[in-house]
């Protein structure tokens, strides 16, 4: 009895003993014969999932679905701080003007509407305070070249120094074009190295242009501004809207500008393939208005800017926008300018500007 026992015993701890054994030995032949056999990976592939407890599956596809979910984008809030994705607020919302308020609910701090014809205002908007004006400048940019003088058909080369103004930018460094082109490609889709190599050019380079640009701002009654660059990159380059009323006047008198402004689309050949420019305006591509001058501006500092010259009901008008909210509202509040009048509602001239100084207006005659 008792040797019966032992040899019990004994199978008994061989058996446990050869378990771990037979279960390895099983796993290197399940695998083994997975490789050879693409059903049986299959299998293998199946029994794992299938092992795997729901739990753990529901965080991994709530995770994915989340990851997946489009992201809401605004272009217009009322009473928004006028604050740039990145957090950087405008100096017109730092100024407090995003809180303010005006009858025809426009989303920009600043502006005024001016009869060109009478010099009538008829709307404005926080009209005295400077502020940058980013792009805007490429009309004063495009007025003094055109003061020069100098030959619209010589070509003009972007160097290194033009390149290192803007980095995104089409027209790469070695790129020949006319001052005409540059002239087209700054005021309709407001390029900053076409703008800067017209400064380059002008007689005496940059350093003699920037003084003709705050000469010239003077001369046409531009009190309360300065210019500091021919593109408009820098906010140092800053004016009010009154001011910018007057620009926008000054500029008109000038045919090119008119034609360039407001030209829709150009195609340049540039390193052998052909590159399409269109205008920054989208009421300009729409042709909803009667547009007869306008420029578009954007810095993070200044927010987003637009003037404009429209008729209205045969009314020549100026408009002028600084500091929006969001990148559709400078052109929804000049909508709403033109509804507004083309309704005939309570527009009254609330005072009158002189857009002119001293009767002085710009020559059109090297146009």
């Amino acid at each position: 009895m008792l040797k019966k026992r032992i040899l019990f015993f004994a199978c008994t701890v061989a058996f446990a003993l050869s378990m771990p054994v037979m279960a390895k030995i099983q796993t290197v032949s399940s695998n083994t014969q997975s490789k050879a056999d693409p059903k049986a990976k299959k299998a293998v592939v199946k029994e794992k999932k299938e092992a795997t407890p729901k739990a753990e599956k529901k965080p991994v596809k709530k995770a994915e679905k989340k990851a997946k979910s489009p992201k809401q984008v605004r272009t217009t809030v009322v009473g928004r701080s006028n604050a740039e994705p990145g957090g950087h607020m405008s100096f017109g919302a730092a100024l407090g003007l995003a809180r303010s308020r005006d009858d025809l609910n426009l989303k920009s701090s600043v502006s005024i509407i001016v009869d060109q014809k009478t010099q009538d205002v008829l709307f404005e908007k926080n009209p005295s305070t400077v502020l940058p004006i980013a792009s805007i400048t490429k009309l004063m940019t495009a007025m003094v070249v055109l003061d020069a003088k100098l030959p619209m058909d010589e070509m003009l080369v972007i160097n290194d120094e033009d390149a290192h103004i803007y980095n995104h930018s089409r027209l790469a460094a070695g790129t020949e074009l006319t001052r005409r082109e540059a002239m087209l490609l700054a005021l309709m889709s407001s390029e900053n190295r076409a703008a800067y190599t017209l400064g380059r050019n002008y007689p005496g380079g940059i350093a003699a242009f920037i003084p003709a640009m705050n000469r010239k701002a003077r001369e046409i009654g531009m009190i309360n501004s300065r210019f500091a660059d021919p593109t408009g990159l820098t906010n140092q380059n800053a004016a009010s809207a009154e001011d910018l009323a007057r620009m926008v006047n000054a500029a008109y008198q000038y045919p090119l500008i008119r034609e360039f402004s407001t030209n829709t689309n150009y195609t340049k050949i540039i390193k052998g393939r052909p590159q399409e420019f269109i205008s920054s305006n989208r009421l300009v591509r729409s042709g909803d208005m009667e547009i007869g001058l306008q420029k578009t501006g954007y810095i993070a500092d200044a927010g987003r800017c637009l003037v404009m010259q429209a008729s209205i009901k045969g009314r020549p008008v100026i408009m002028v926008f600084l500091d929006s909210a969001g990148k559709l509202s400078r052109f929804a509040d000049a909508v709403r300018v033109k509804d507004w009048i083309e309704e005939g509602g309570d527009v009254k001239a609330i005072r009158r500007i002189g857009l002119e100084k001293n009767g002085a207006s710009s020559s059109s005659a090297n146009n």
